[in-house]
């Protein structure tokens, strides 16, 4: 019975796999047919989470823009808001396959190597500048150098997140406000631990099921940057946002390493410059974004609640540090060792 179980497991596996490549490819199919343009050498698709509003894909969108520009049409890139191609962990599955091209992920990685569990590791940044120490440095290259190698996704950049706080429809000043409370969390382990350390009840969901989720109330709070809450309109179902500023971290826009190799030298020239070009196009879209989006949710009717910062930081902390693996946990030291 036991083979019988895990072989029905499987069959179902294969055949929806089957079926969401089957559906991808018409939908990348009509997108080229329906187009009425020549096809370009080289046709990109970037599968995106968030709305065509956050300045992730805004900054896309201005990448797609300049490298068609520059590459004289030999490269053009199609994005696609919301999770219309995928959600983010099977977006990464079909780069792998060769089914897509591009996307932006982080932690979600952290499902295959666990190095990358530092771009989003739970109270262990202060701020952007101990981040960016991190990514210009041994570690951070070393993190870049592991995707490449071990998930054949090649990252040509990053781009900063603002901090990660809780919201909710009660607030939350004390660890010991979250026993019991359900928390949607991204399917990352390091944030699983955390919020159980924490007393809550983490549940693991992609990103576009989670308005829905809310409204339904199947979970009761979900945590996420100021411009990712505003950008899903997260206002409409909840009331509170709990300043735990409990994750300072980035993600990577990301293309499969077998798609950048059929690059011809020229085209690999024009398609890094232009990445360099979106980093810095999205950095300042980030600024400004963060300048003004506080008081669009406060206008929205959203209350923010300061927290005991440290009350969080210093029940997960113990926690977070044991689910590492030893070589994890002397790069552990060594960040906070780099700090002091």
């Amino acid at each position: 019975m036991g083979s019988r179980r895990i072989f029905i497991r499987g069959f179902r596996r294969i055949v929806h796999y089957t079926f969401a490549y089957i559906s991808i490819g018409v939908l990348l199919l009509s997108t080229i047919q329906c187009s009425g343009e020549k096809e370009p050498e080289f046709l990109l698709h970037a599968s995106h989470l968030v709305s065509e509003n956050h300045t992730w894909y805004k900054a896309f969108e201005y990448f797609a823009e300049i490298l068609e520009e520059r590459s004289k049409g030999r490269i053009v890139v199609k994005n696609y808001h919301s999770e219309q191609l995928a959600k983010e962990i099977e977006a990464i599955r079909l780069i792998q396959a060769g089914v897509i091209d591009m996307t932006t992920t982080g932690s979600m990685l952290n499902n295959w190597i666990e190095i990358i569990a530092f771009s989003e590791l739970p109270f262990l940044y202060r701020d952007s500048v101990d981040m960016k120490n991190l990514i210009n440095g041994p570690i951070g290259k070393r993190m870049g150098l592991e995707m490449q190698e071990k998930t054949g996704l090649r990252p040509i950049g990053y781009f900063q997140r603002g901090p990660r706080h809780l919201t909710s429809n009660r607030p939350i000043k004390h660890p010991d406000d979250l026993k019991g409370l359900i928390v949607r969390v991204p399917s990352v382990p390091s944030f699983v631990t955390t919020w159980q350390a924490l007393g809550a009840k983490p549940t693991p969901m992609a990103f576009s099921e989670v308005f829905t989720s809310l409204q339904q109330g199947t979970i009761e709070a979900q945590e996420n940057p100021f411009a990712m809450i505003k950008a899903a309109g997260f206002s409409e179902v909840q009331d509170y946002i709990n300043l735990t500023e409990h994750v300072v971290s980035w993600t990577y826009p990301v293309i499969g390493e077998k798609q950048f190799q059929a690059f011809p030298d020229d085209l690999k020239e024009i398609f890094l410059e232009a990445a360099a070009d979106m980093q810095r196009y999205e950095h300042q879209l980030f600024i400004e974004n963060e300048r003004n989006v506080q008081d669009e949710l406060k206008s929205k009717g959203m209350k923010f609640i300061e927290v005991d910062k440290e009350a969080f930081a210093d029940k997960s902390r113990q926690a977070i540090f044991e689910s590492l693996s030893p070589d994890m946990q002397k790069i552990y030291n060594e960040i906070l060792a780099d700090r002091k």
